[in-house]
């Protein structure tokens, strides 16, 4: 009888263990499991203490997916910061490098189609003596864009010493800069060296104010000498005058945006190298004159695509 007992008790105690073992492992119980693995998880992305440029201690199983989600930059990457002061200039430089040399400038200072292949029936758009006013400069961008075009502006170097932000406008807008040397003077009446000086100051502070030295060059009055042409050639420059002049100067023309467009297409043949200035009237007029010009069958050529050997 005792040993019957005994072996009833034995018998409970192991149905007693084995419930307790099938409570541990209820879906309830593998839930709360979860619960805090996703807990943790969580807390791995939220901010850290890495934003404020202190490095937070984590197990090696953290420090390995924080580093392949925030990647430093090794020493041979640019980070995008660092990039943006950099890509400006070397990105104009490089478009300028790859635009194809299609065209080249006559004796008689005309655009001219390398081949058969390039559009003969086109004009160099030009404007003299600034940077002057930004409202001006804006105006007359504002209206090559609308006509998908590219101009030469020919600068001072006395008045972007006084305004270099209105040439970086020139430049970021992406229309091209040239060198009319430091003051609009007659460099013909010059001696060699102080004309050499009033060519090579303003490929200084071009190249100081926004990273890149003028490639094309047209004296003042468009006077010049051999002594001129060989300190411009020096200087990696193509050398030119104008063949078509606008007028815009003179004062018979002054506040007249007609006389300005009818002068430009009294003169008008193909290659036309036109010459114009940062003036109210010219700004007024340009649209107008290019709308014309399109009518005409007429094209934009883009200096960059000018070759800076004359032929």
């Amino acid at each position: 009888m005792i040993r019957h007992t005994t072996a009833l008790i034995m018998i409970a105690c192991m149905l007693l263990s084995a419930c307790s073992t099938t409570e541990e492992k209820t879906p309830e119980s593998t839930n709360s499991s979860n619960d805090s693995v996703t807990s943790t998880q969580e807390q791995q992305n939220e901010p850290t203490s890495a934003g404020t440029g202190e490095t937070p201690t984590t197990d090696s199983s953290s420090s390995t997916n924080s580093n392949s989600d925030q990647e430093s930059p090794s020493d041979d990457e640019t980070s995008p910061t660092e990039k943006e002061g950099t890509d400006i200039t070397s990105g104009s430089q490089a478009a300028e490098e790859n635009i194809e040399k299609t065209y080249h400038m006559n004796a008689n200072y005309y655009i001219k189609p390398n081949d058969k292949t390039s559009e003969s029936k086109v004009v160099l758009l030009t404007f003299d003596d600034g940077p002057k006013e930004e409202k001006m400069i804006n105006g007359l961008i504002d209206t090559l864009d609308k006509h998908d075009a590219k101009a030469i502006f020919f600068v001072n170097g006395y008045r972007v010493k006084s305004h270099p932000e209105l040439l970086k406008i020139i430049h970021e807008r992406g229309q091209v800069v040239g060198n009319h040397a430091w003051d609009h003077e007659d460099l013909k009446k010059m001696s060699t060296t102080a004309a050499a000086k009033q060519v090579n100051d303003v490929q200084k502070i071009v190249k100081e104010t926004i990273g890149i030295e003028p490639k094309f060059f047209r004296p003042p009055f468009g006077s010049g000498n051999d002594a001129l042409k060989a300190t411009v050639k020096k200087n990696g420059m193509l050398y030119m005058t104008w063949s078509n002049g606008s007028l815009d100067w003179d004062k018979s023309t002054k506040n007249k945006p007609e006389k300005v467009i009818q002068n430009v297409l009294d003169q008008l043949n193909p290659g036309s190298n036109i010459l114009m200035h940062e003036l109210p009237w010219t700004v007024e007029a340009l649209d107008k004159l290019l709308t014309k010009l399109e009518q005409k069958g007429y094209a934009f050529v883009d200096p960059r695509s000018i070759e800076l050997e004359a032929r």
